[in-house]
């Protein structure tokens, strides 16, 4: 039995990761299933042992997943820590005298309820004593019912999530507005159309990726950038230093790092590194973000026998939200990186077999399983092994993301 995750981050008011949502499905039989999404969603979760803990897919961070009527009834929820879970009754429940009274035991046990897809209609409100959190769905939503109604809820201590937030004015919007968390990409697109000045620290930082991203490594021109900066050169070797990547040999120079790890690996971690400091004014989660697509383009790749010095697939996924990090345009950042131009084109959305990379790690980032199934049919490449690489790209992402940003 194989079970397939996606997660959706949860950020708070300051751009903070709060918590994923979690969406999984059943198998290849479940892409396309007969059953509401939102029940073989909660069944699964209960009724099958996943490959990773919700501790591997999170990273420790709360886990919003959705649960539907027979499950709430059941009481399946409570074989969960009541910790790490928040629980969502979905739209689509049928409020009976046994699902409010299930709704109220889970609650006793001391499990977050949030009332998903709030609609602000008044047979919500035997369920709104007991709820922690209500998700509102933006676009659908009546936004005049929903403006007189904020108060309400805010009152009564009960935290709003906006869901489907695609811009930072809609951020600022809804933030204004009394929303706690917010869901959406709108974190991982630039802030800004107009192009404006890279800093002359941030340039440095984009130097050093250009050296590491060239096909005629130069080792010397990488001491040279880092001897600029004693923060980074520190960074650098503490991370080759770790025992997750080096587990018996004390690194002491990069030189020494590049006759021991090899020059491609070399030349990854010089990039992740380079690109943790670019962003050190955005959220961390766009960075976490870099890392997971990262590991999964190498591993995509690995399997497309894409063999190439610099790894091209890791760079593709690292470099993809390069312009959210730098709040510029694509096409404008990769002109300073000395990249192949079929890695150019595919960072900068043109149509070739790299970009079918990207498109499938960001059908794992929202869930959509029709897309997951279609690009991963593109490329040739089993279901159940992309689920895999992305499993194994959410546990490097986390380790890697702990190792760069202490």
């Amino acid at each position: 039995m194989f079970s397939y995750v996606a997660r959706q981050a949860i950020l708070d008011d300051k751009k903070e990761l709060y918590a994923y949502e979690l969406l999984f499905r059943e198998g290849e039989q479940n892409f396309f299933p007969n059953i509401c999404p939102d029940e073989a969603t909660s069944k699964i979760l209960t009724n099958n042992h996943l490959d990773m803990g919700l501790d591997d897919i999170t990273g420790g961070k709360l886990a919003f997943i959705n649960f539907h009527q027979d499950t709430l009834e059941y009481r399946f929820p409570t074989s969960l820590d009541q910790k790490l879970v928040v629980i969502e009754v979905v739209e689509t429940v049928n409020l009976s005298e046994k699902l409010i009274q299930a709704c109220i035991n889970i609650k006793e046990m001391g499990y977050k309820l949030a009332l998903d897809d709030f609609a602000f209609d008044p047979k919500w409100d035997v369920l709104l004593p007991y709820a922690d959190i209500v998700k509102v769905d933006i676009v659908e939503c009546d936004q005049q019912l929903m403006r007189s109604n904020i108060e309400k809820l805010k009152l009564a201590n009960i935290k709003l999530v906006a869901e489907k937030i695609e811009t930072h004015e809609e951020f600022e919007e809804y933030k204004a507005l009394g929303f706690d968390y917010f869901q959406g990409y709108f974190f991982a697109r630039p802030e800004i159309v107009k192009q404006k000045r890279i800093p002359t620290s941030q340039l440095a930082l984009l130097d050093l990726i250009s050296v590491s991203a060239a096909t005629d490594f130069n080792l010397g021109r990488v001491n040279d950038i880092i001897e600029r900066d004693v923060s980074l050169s520190y960074k650098l070797l503490r991370f080759i230093n770790n025992p997750l990547i080096n587990k018996s040999n004390s690194i002491s120079s990069l030189r020494h790092a590049l006759n021991y790890m090899g020059e491609i690996e070399v030349k990854k971690f010089i990039a992740l590194v380079a690109l943790a400091n670019l962003g050190d004014s955005k959220t961390i989660e766009l960075l976490h973000m870099s890392l997971v697509r990262a590991k999964f383009c190498e591993l995509i790749g690995q399997a497309m026998k894409l063999a190439k010095n610099p790894p091209t697939g890791f760079l593709l996924g690292l470099f993809s939200l390069l312009d959210a990090i730098l709040d510029s345009s694509m096409r404008s950042v990769v002109e300073k990186l000395p990249l192949g131009d079929e890695l150019k084109a595919a960072l900068c959305g043109e149509k070739n077999e790299l970009q079918g990379y990207l498109n499938l790690i960001r059908a794992y980032e929202v869930g959509h399983w029709q897309n997951v199934a279609r690009y991963s049919k593109e490329l040739d490449i089993h279901l159940a092994m992309t689920q895999s690489f992305y499993n194994e790209a959410i546990k490097w992402g986390h380790a890697m993301k702990q190792l760069i940003s202490d």
